[in-house]
């Protein structure tokens, strides 16, 4: 079974260094917060994809049944690398103070987690084959739905009932993923009375969480770069680079979870050899999978403008 990073800061209580690096990194990033991470032995998880299921019928006496198979697709999900070093003049800290390398440890947990964040939704393996792949490449077919279901070739502002087709289209869906411009957009169509049931209550860190229809909204900001997660930077099925998207997500053990060989490493490697850095270094082997052929779907094409009925 799979754990949020909050709890697994939890279990690592009694090294006080881990357990706060863990609950930092995931207090910069909504998806990281809400993923679970089920541990992996070894670099790599095989595992199976439901992609039919086996027929079943009724019968009269003296019938037999048609025989009949599921069709499943086996996958291999391999973990990646991610993590680097960090290190801090020692005359600094002789002059300002141990706080200073505190800080310079928490700016870059918080640059570790936007970039994992960012690899989530647009991690490319083929463009670079030491990140995982994230959503956008993942989701395909029946599981990207058009911005607008009367026009599925063009690019459109957001049909509340295409994102209501693709809530329906995953199994037991948990969690919306946009950007914070969607989100302000769904919000305004609400005030409007266009449509949409918004919510908004607070998690278990006591951030703001927005609900639609029930459904918490993850808000995917912007990376370690600075760059928008998700923008009106995509193609969508009338093409161009103008449209964005919205993604239904069911997260939990065996639909779309992330993996890890154990918790993040933290070391404090001391002062180098050099004698004029003091070096800490968080290592984290993980990846993620998507164990179900309904465990996501992406509405897209959706361009900037108001959102409709």
């Amino acid at each position: 079974m799979g754990l949020t990073l909050l709890e697994a800061s939890k279990l690592n209580s009694g090294e006080v260094k881990r357990a706060a690096v863990i609950e930092m990194f995931a207090g910069n990033s909504d998806l990281l917060r809400a993923f679970n991470w089920e541990n992996v032995v070894g670099g790599s998880l095989q595992y199976t994809v439901e992609g039919s299921l086996p027929g079943v019928a009724f019968r009269g006496y003296n019938e037999t049944y048609t025989p009949s198979t599921g069709v499943v697709n086996p996958e291999v999900e391999v973990l990646r690398i991610v993590g680097g070093n960090l290190d801090v003049d020692r005359a600094i800290i002789k002059t300002r103070g141990e706080g200073v390398r505190a800080s310079q440890e928490a700016m870059k947990i918080k640059s570790m987690a936007l970039h994992v964040a960012d690899k989530i939704i647009n991690g490319d393996s083929e463009a670079n084959p030491r990140e995982f792949d994230g959503l956008r490449k993942r989701i395909v077919g029946s599981q990207l739905i058009p911005a607008n279901l009367g026009a599925p070739s063009a690019n459109s502002p957001l049909s509340l009932e295409a994102l209501d087709k693709a809530i329906d289209e995953v199994d037991g869906a948990t969690h919306l993923v946009m950007s914070p411009d969607m989100r302000r957009k769904l919000i305004k169509a609400a005030r409007a009375g266009v449509g949409g049931d918004i919510q908004v209550d607070t998690d278990s860190f006591g951030f703001r969480v927005t609900r639609y229809n029930d459904l918490p909204i993850l808000i995917a900001d912007y990376n370690d770069l600075g760059q928008p997660i998700i923008d009106f930077d995509e193609a969508g099925p009338a093409g161009g680079s103008t449209s964005t998207s919205i993604y239904v997500v069911h997260l939990a053990d065996g639909y779309v979870t992330g993996l890890q060989n154990g918790v993040m490493e933290v070391e404090d490697l001391g002062l180098l050899d050099d004698g004029v850095y003091y070096r800490t270094r968080v290592e984290w082997i993980a990846g993620m999978a998507v164990m179900h052929g309904r465990a996501c779907a992406r509405v897209w094409g959706i361009t900037n403008a108001d959102v409709t009925a």
